[in-house]
């Protein structure tokens, strides 16, 4: 009651919509706000860019690869690349699928992460600036986006498959998702339902008038967009895999049944429960020194998933405010957040987004007073 009291009194998102499910599926949905600029009500099966929570949707596609014996997790991502992926300081400790997933590569985001059509990552991560130079891979937690370029560009030259759409194939169709990375793969149709981001009233991303540009990536240095250019692995930015993914609230709550259901949602096997059990197994937990936790948010993460309420001095990461333990992910961007978890012990989950939230500090959490009152089960 005094959560809801204090979201009451504070500015509300220009949209919410909220879903919440069990391994059996939808039990609740609920959407309000306006969806974009010609005043149409949002929907629970409007897409949205969810920012980080693409991060957990690429570690599935990744995960799909390594079942195929396409990819290894611990394997030094160079041989794939093409070129050596190091950190100068550190030049013999190779860089894993693991670490880069995990956030531990000791890659920063010192340099942009958001690159042009004509980039080469290979020169780009050779500038010392995109290395922590005092931290060892493996050693320390930084949340950093550029490991998840370098994640799509790995996937990338494994299969030959531009990232978008490889994860169409490995993913999005197979869970009958009406979802895509940049918009590139979604049809014209879905694209007229996405919810404009705004930020402090204003549209910010993806308003009505230029969600279907005429480039879907960052265009070249020169401005032209020619994706015929494109080859495998040399820039894995292109496509966004950090935060790009477009999919609604419901599309979420499908993934998040998937991970309840040990890698089965309906009728589709996506991933094996080895492979579940892999994405849910926390890699580094904060002991106080040995990363960054973003003021409490986060403190226990593996592979592109976050675990809540960790029992260490300066967590702040339990948005429920309960003491269980969920798993998932948020994301935070252009004054968007959203947010998919899961109780593995309930089987209960809950998959929501809003937009241009206020920046009102939460009750409990590091979590702001909104995610903290949309979390709840």
């Amino acid at each position: 009651m005094l959560l809801a009291l204090a979201v009451a009194t504070i500015a509300q998102p220009a949209a919410q919509v909220r879903v919440t499910f069990n391994r059996r599926g939808e039990t609740s949905s609920r959407a309000k706000g306006i969806a974009d600029a010609t005043g149409r009500a949002a929907t629970p099966d409007d897409p949205a860019r969810v920012a980080s929570i693409s991060k957990l949707v690429t570690a599935i596609g990744v995960l799909r690869l390594v079942e195929q014996h396409r990819l290894d997790l611990d394997a030094d991502v160079s041989t794939l690349l093409g070129w050596r992926l190091r950190n100068p300081a550190f030049p013999d400790a190779p860089i894993t699928l693991r670490l880069l997933l995990s956030h531990r590569s000791s890659l920063t985001d010192g340099v942009d992460y958001v690159l042009p059509l004509d980039a080469d990552m290979a020169k780009v991560l050779a500038d010392p600036k995109a290395w922590d130079r005092a931290h060892a891979p493996a050693t320390f937690f930084r949340y950093i986006n550029m490991n998840f370029p370098v994640v799509a560009a790995v996937m990338e030259r494994a299969t030959g498959e531009r990232f978008d759409r490889l994860m169409e194939r490995l993913v999005l169709k197979p869970l009958g998702l009406d979802a895509c990375y940049n918009w590139a793969s979604c049809s014209d149709r879905t694209a007229a339902r996405a919810l404009t981001l705004y930020r402090d009233g204003k549209p910010a991303k993806d308003a009505s008038d230029n969600r279907r540009t005429p480039c879907p990536v960052t265009p070249a240095t020169d401005g032209s967009c020619d994706l015929s250019r494109w080859v495998a692995g040399r820039n894995g930015a292109l496509f966004a895999p950090q935060g790009g993914l477009r999919i609604s609230a419901r599309g979420l709550a499908r993934i998040g049944q998937m991970l309840l259901n040990g890698g089965r949602v309906g009728g589709t096997r996506l991933l094996s429960p080895a492979s579940i059990r892999v994405l849910e197994t926390p890699l580094w937990t904060f002991d106080g020194s040995n990363g960054e936790t973003v003021n409490g948010f986060y403190c226990s993460y593996g592979l592109a998933v976050t675990f809540t309420a960790t029992k260490a001095p300066g967590c702040r990461d339990d948005p429920v405010g309960d003491g269980r333990r969920r798993i998932g992910h948020a994301g935070d961007a252009y004054a968007l957040k959203s947010g998919l978890w899961i109780d593995r012990e309930r089987g209960t989950g809950v998959a929501y987004l809003a937009t241009d939230i206020p920046d009102a500090t939460g009750a409990h959490s590091a979590f702001t007073a909104i995610e903290e009152a949309l979390s709840r089960p």
